[in-house]
């Protein structure tokens, strides 16, 4: 039962992991749309932080966690807690609105159209800023219907495929960049340099991790992606680099805490305090960085690269690759005293796999490829459409270079020169009828649209409305 509880959990997890960030990301307006993705990781820090206490507490029922008939409510309560969430989690589901671009997708456009006025105007389904995220809409959906493709079909298109992969790497290198060995093993760490207690160890590093992923939630916007994931690499790079070559300039092999395995752990001696405490440093600068970079901008990225009629698929084969290595790392990991061992014989005769300080440059390279990998492959997507993201990938232009300001006509070039409201958005919506595909004989800049939506014509006579008034 308890194997099935985890399954079912699992997928659950899953699930979740990859249907939020969509949601977040099509309900959020453009210019916020890092700011509002990036909230659930800090949600998910603040449930990993509240966790480790409650876990922590539980295990001291009966007489702690050496007690070999320790009361099953040790391991009981705490997964008991996690329902709780789970509750809320549900029952606030049924209070959400619908993403207005799935309602779309159903030719929905009423309800569509609604929930456009109560996210971007609200309640004011004639608010400019509506109208403008309608036809951006529209438009993008008029041009995916013209493809026909869906599902696997479209996933492994070329051009969409490039992204898929993209993606997927962005969630490896997310799972790479040795933050998650360093907090799995902090610990293990910290008793290598010899300081401080487990409680006080652990407790430190999920409060910085909960704290510092409030500076991305701010300015994710404002730097942008690229240079955010870019900068986190270099710099955890630098950190797990330093530490490494510390541990191999003043760390020694020692018999402390070698267990049964007979390995022989690496430990910075007490005679070099200096080493040891910059050692405790990197391990806490290196959860702060991924707090602050790759820990929400993986999400937020990975969650709007890609067209909606793939994106539920594509942000699932993301979340899973994402899911895959962490369990790979989870499996392939040695425990701590191999993991941070030297590498050789041990003191019981065993082979030794520990790499010691090898471990912190082997990790230091991987963020290394990654940014190389962001910097040559990853397109800068701050303040973006969700449907303009074709132009973007698929413009040629490297990822390096930067995109030129679009022609698209924005919130302040709806109903008058002067950004004010008018005539055009004042049109009272009339009811909507379900989109109908274009022609297919004819290339994407051209197309030629059967059947026109009453705000199409809102719009198509609000910007000539528009022009007439800058010519005279």
């Amino acid at each position: 039962m308890l194997c099935a509880g985890r399954v079912v959990a699992g997928l659950g997890i899953g699930i979740a992991s990859s249907v939020v960030p969509i949601y977040q990301s099509e309900i959020a307006p453009k210019e916020i749309r890092g700011r509002v993705v990036s909230l659930q990781q800090w949600a998910i820090t603040w449930g990993v932080l509240i966790q480790y206490f409650i876990q922590y507490g539980a295990a001291q029922v009966g007489a702690g966690p050496d007690d070999p008939n320790q009361p099953e409510a040790a391991f009981r309560i705490p997964w008991a807690v996690q329902t709780i969430p789970a509750i809320v989690l549900l029952v606030g589901l049924f209070f959400l609105p619908c993403s207005p671009r799935w309602l779309a997708s159903k030719d929905r456009w009423d309800e569509a159209v609604e929930v456009l006025g109560l996210l971007h105007g609200d309640g004011d389904v004639n608010h400019p800023k509506v109208l403008a995220e309608y036809k951006e809409i529209e438009e993008g959906l008029r041009f995916e219907r013209e493809q026909a493709l869906y599902g696997l079909q479209a996933l492994i298109q070329p051009r969409i495929l490039k992204r898929v992969i993209l993606g997927m790497g962005i969630q490896m290198w997310s799972q790479l960049s040795g933050v998650n060995i360093v907090m799995y093993y902090i610990m293990y760490i910290m008793e290598e340099a010899q300081i401080g207690s487990p409680l006080m160890v652990v407790s430190i590093q999920y409060v910085i991790n909960v704290v510092l992923t409030v500076p991305a939630i701010m300015y994710l916007d404002k730097i942008g992606r690229r240079p955010t994931l870019i900068f986190g690499s270099c710099f955890m790079m630098l950190l797990l680099f330093t530490s490494g070559i510390l541990q191999a300039v003043y760390g020694q092999p020692s018999a402390f805490h070698g267990g049964s395995s007979g390995a022989t752990p690496w430990t910075i001696p007490a005679s070099q305090p200096a080493a040891a405490t910059a050692v405790v440093a990197c391990a806490y600068l290196l959860v702060a960085t991924a707090a602050a970079t790759w820990g929400p901008a993986s999400w937020t990225y990975t969650a709007e690269i890609f067209p909606s009629r793939v994106r539920a698929a594509a942000v699932g084969a993301c979340a899973a690759s994402g899911w895959l290595w962490n369990a790979a790392l989870a499996l392939t990991a040695p425990p701590p005293p191999q993991l941070l061992g030297g590498w050789g014989r041990g003191r019981g005769g065993g082979w030794d796999w520990g790499w010691g300080w090898k471990t912190y440059v082997l990790f230091g390279a991987f963020n290394a490829a990654a940014g190389v990998h962001v910097a040559l492959c990853a397109h800068e997507t701050k303040g973006v459409a969700l449907e303009e993201m074709d132009d973007v990938f698929d413009s040629g232009r490297p990822a390096w270079r930067p995109r030129a300001s679009a022609g698209v006509v924005g919130v302040a070039g709806i109903g008058g020169g002067g950004g004010g409201g008018g005539s055009g958005s004042s049109s009272s919506l009339e009811p909507l009828q379900p989109l109908q595909p274009p022609r297919r004989d004819v290339e994407r800049s051209h197309v030629h649209v059967v059947v026109k939506h009453p705000l199409s014509i809102i719009m198509e006579e609000t910007l000539e409305e528009d022009k007439r008034e800058r010519v005279e």
